[in-house]
Formats: structure tokens, sequence, C-alpha cells
């Protein structure tokens, strides 16, 4: 049982993290056609708020719970700052984005090297994340289940932010159809900034719950991108429910294969599995209308 047990658990937990980071591109993807390879080094930029929030308030428990609010709005601005110098004078060019968004990644992974170190500085848990719950055997971390509740909470918050706000209903209305939003009076370039803010925010969340688990590391995010990218076009783009379930398949999937081969193997064998996949379903789980699939 342990053997079933512990890959899925540990991948569920895995899967969150996933989710947190395929949120963000799902909404920048989706609405705006952006292949944005920085989004791990905001995930990153998360991981760093972690470590120097507790720097400052010490291990109590409330170091973790204020570094949230720290980490999304600094990977928010972050993400801000990127979308104004650089993407905005890249729409419609998703090659592009994706060039100088690589060319961004390597630029914050040399300087957040240039400032802690290539070594990467460990978090530590608080004491109510220290324990660990008994599920058929096998130990499980609070801080993982921590992981999962941020992400189930992150993904109820956009959810009721998508369906009940204004600022919802506009960026659904400009995923679906961003000429006619203008003509109604939609500032749509608005619309682009705040969801880039908004994305790069639940990526910044992402990092915290990496550190908790692994710690910090200039490099973190490379691990977390390219598997966030296939969560997000094997889920559909720009689909939440989509997301969710490709996250956690990927997570999961990722973990069983780990823990009978390697790590580098796991990923090329998930790799080829979601080509396999897109070959038959090339829409992903789920399909939306959005000007990147125009």
């Amino acid at each position: 049982m342990d053997l079933l047990t512990t890959p899925f658990l540990t991948g569920t937990a895995n899967g969150a993290i996933l989710l947190m980071a395929a949120l963000g591109l799902t909404l920048t993807f989706g609405q705006m056609g952006v292949i944005n390879m920085a989004n791990g080094e905001f995930l990153m930029v998360g991981a760093y708020m972690a470590y120097l929030t507790q720097q400052v308030l010490g291990t109590s428990g409330l170091s973790i719970l204020i570094a949230l609010p720290v980490a999304f709005i600094i990977a928010g601005l972050l993400g801000l700052l990127l979308e104004v110098t650089v993407i905005q004078w890249m729409y419609e060019r998703p090659l592009d984005t994706l060039l100088a968004t690589v060319g961004v990644a390597l630029v914050l992974q040399q300087l957040a090297q240039d400032i802690f170190g290539a070594q990467g500085d460990p978090v530590t848990a608080p004491s109510w994340l220290g324990g660990r719950l008994s599920v058929f055997g096998y130990e499980w971390p609070h801080r993982q289940l921590f992981t999962i509740v941020l992400a189930l909470t992150a993904l109820g918050a956009l959810s009721a932010l998508l369906k009940y706000s204004s600022f919802g209903r506009q960026i659904r209305a400009t995923v679906q159809n961003r000429q006619l939003a203008e003509t109604l009076g939609v500032s749509t370039r608005n619309v682009d900034r705040l969801t880039f803010f908004l994305g790069s925010g639940l990526a910044g969340l992402g990092g915290v719950a990496i550190a908790l688990i692994s710690g910090t590391n200039p490099t973190l995010g490379t691990a977390y991108i390219i598997p966030a990218f296939l969560v997000v076009v094997v889920g559909g783009v720009g689909q939440l429910k989509g997301t969710v379930i490709a996250a956690w398949v990927v997570g999961v999937a990722t973990a069983f294969l780990t823990d009978r081969t390697s790590g580098s193997t796991a990923q090329v064998i998930i790799f080829a599995l979601v080509v396999i996949f897109l070959v038959i379903r090339p829409q992903g789980l789920f399909t939306v209308r959005t000007r990147s699939l125009a």
C-alpha cells in the first residue's frame, strides 16, 4: 500500500505547486497569447520572499503567513513590470515573447545568484507545519498538506474573481472576443496588465510553498516551468478546470515514475505521453475561444 500511497500523496502536493504555476500561465497565454518563460522565476522570487520574511521575523508561525501576501505582491509587481517594459511590444508575436522572456529568466537567475549565492538557502517550516499526518502508513508532512490547501484556496479565489467580479467579467470578455470587448468599453490594455500582475502573483504564492518543501535556489523555477506549460496545454488553454485536472495528473504521474526510475527519465516519459495526447486531442481536455487559438 505504501508503494502506491507515497507517490500518490507526494504527487498531489507537487501537482498543487504546478497548479499555482500554471494558473498564471493559463491566464496570460489564454488571454494574450504570451509564452512567458520567466514565470518560473516568479516562483523563485516567491521562494526568496519567504526566506527574507523569515530572516526579518524569525521562524515564528507568522513569518510564512506574512510571506504569502508579500510574495504575491512582489512577484505580481515584477510581472507587471515585465508586461509594461517588454511584453506589451510583442503581442501577436508569441515566439518573440518566448525568446524575450527566456532572456529575462536568465537575468533574474543571475541576479538572484549574485544577491543570495548559488547554493540557495533553507526556509524553516514553523512549528504548526512541522508535524506529519499518518495516511495508510505513510507519514504525510504537514508542509505538503499546506501546499494543497494553499493551491485550492488560490483556485477558489481566482474562480470567484472571474465569475462574480467586474474585473473577472472583463477578463472573460477579453478572452472570448477582444475586439467586441473593446467596443463595449472594456479597457483591454488595463485588463492585460492586471491579468499579468495576478498571474505572476499566483506564481509567487507557489514559490512560498516550494521554499517550505525544498528551500530556495536561483534556478528552482527551471524545474517547474516546462511541466507548468504542459499542464496548460493538456488542460486546454484558458480553461481553469482543465488546468486543475492536468496539474494533478502530471504531478501524480511524475511522482509514480520518479519512484520507479530517475527524475530525468520520468520527465522524458511524461513529455512523450503529453505529445501523444496532443496528437490525439490537440485542443487539450477542454477548449475555449481565445485570441491565441483564433
